[in-house]
């Protein structure tokens, strides 16, 4: 009888101390919050590695893609971050600045992205082209360039993110920047009288967009195929500018302070590998930068495909990025 109540007892110790380890084993991952909506890949992501894993996957959202150097910035050492997921090629010489990254030490296959970026501490997950999203309902002729947009008719309004919080923002000011260089001033001097206003982040221009607030708005070539197949509609689309378009590539990295870098890498290596990856097409609306086990779906073959695309060397985002924003904070607030 003492005998039995012991295996029990030791039994019992086991039961409680296994369930005690796993929530022990926990990835605490900083994100955009669009990625971890309900709507978006952050929920699907966490279910499919957790099943591989043994651990928690902890997402910690903030407003955009900016903010999360942002806040890595106030924390410092601090950090509770294992993985940042969400910079973009545009930030990361600043994130690198901060000493919080380290090298990834992988070597995935078979990346695919623009101009063939690669880095040893950053992995692209996904990417896509900036765009002038519109409602072909109201606006029966949308801007075919970027000059068209800077000089058109200021009573067509545009939503547009702050450079100094979203990476939508920021791509839209290199752009700007991309195309008028010297003369970026003017132009935005110009275009501020089609602005309706400025977001702190994407999905915040995008809601006032879809609630008919404006006819048009920043965001990608890929939006509209959420249109199509989320909602089986062809009333939102992307205009094709003639100068071209300004690519956003998204990475993810491995802090310094990571508490279980193995876990972290093997999370890194899953984001390359084909669940993730046909994951992001129809929850983050973005193209994939690797396999995925099923081809694109077919709206993706209809979307606007740019003859050039800009992207700026990140050394040379984070020489200008002040003065470029004080260039457009001046331009934007002067009446």
């Amino acid at each position: 009888m003492r005998k039995t109540s012991l295996s029990t007892i030791a039994a019992l110790a086991v039961s409680l101390a296994f369930p005690a380890l796993a929530q022990e084993k926990t990835l605490t991952v900083y994100t955009y919050e669009s990625f971890v909506a309900e709507w978006g890949p952050g929920p699907k992501v966490k279910e499919a590695f957790e099943k591989t894993c043994g651990c928690t996957v902890e997402w910690v959202g903030v407003a955009d893609g900016v903010e999360l150097l942002t806040r890595l910035k106030l924390e410092g050492e601090g950090t509770k971050a294992d993985l940042v997921l969400g910079l973009d090629t545009n930030l990361i010489t600043e994130a690198k600045a901060t000493g919080l990254f380290e090298a990834h030490g992988l070597s995935p296959a078979d990346l695919t992205v623009p101009g063939g970026f690669s880095d040893d501490t950053f992995l692209p997950y996904d990417y896509g082209h900036f765009a002038v999203v519109y409602d072909s309902e109201t606006l029966k002729n949308p801007p075919a360039s970027l000059k068209e947009l800077v000089e058109g008719d200021p009573s067509q309004k545009i939503v547009i993110e702050d450079p100094r919080t979203s990476t939508p923002g920021l791509g839209l000011l290199l752009w700007v920047k991309s195309v008028y260089g010297d003369k970026a001033g003017e132009a935005w001097g110009k275009l501020k009288d089609r602005v309706l206003t400025v977001t702190p982040g994407w999905s915040e221009a995008y809601g006032l967009f879809t609630k008919g607030e404006a006819p048009m708005v920043l965001s990608y070539t890929t939006s509209p195929a959420y249109h199509v197949i989320a909602e089986q509609t062809e009333r939102y689309k992307a205009a094709a500018f003639s100068e071209g378009h300004y690519v956003q590539i998204e990475v993810a990295g491995l802090t310094r302070t990571a508490d279980d870098k193995d876990l972290a890498r093997q999370f890194l290596t899953f984001m390359t590998g084909p669940d993730f990856q046909s994951i992001i097409p129809e929850t983050n609306w973005m193209m994939p930068t690797a396999k995925t086990k099923n081809p694109l779906p077919a709206a993706f073959d209809a979307l606007v495909k740019p003859e050039k695309t800009f992207l700026m060397p990140s050394d040379e985002v984070a020489a200008n990025r002040k003065a470029w924003i004080d260039e457009w904070l001046a331009a934007m607030s002067a009446r």
